[in-house]
């Protein structure tokens, strides 16, 4: 069995997103990536689709930006 989820696919280069939906199997378990945010700006970015693209991609920079030496 199958839920319906909305899908999301961000490209960090060119800042382009698409939406779709997505059948994800019920067994799996997705990943929050609000879920080190407190509450409130947990709120604050989930009412803004533009707040969300914006951590979103401040998040894939630093998860690609080499460590520090």
């Amino acid at each position: 069995m199958f839920e319906r989820c909305v899908g999301l696919a961000w490209c960090s280069g060119c800042r382009i997103y698409s939406g779709s939906m997505v059948h994800v199997p019920r067994k799996r378990v997705l990943v929050d990536a609000l879920a080190s945010l407190p509450e409130d700006e947990r709120e604050r970015v989930g009412r803004s689709e533009t707040k969300l693209v914006e951590f979103l991609a401040r998040r894939a920079r630093s998860e690609a930006a080499p460590p520090a030496p």
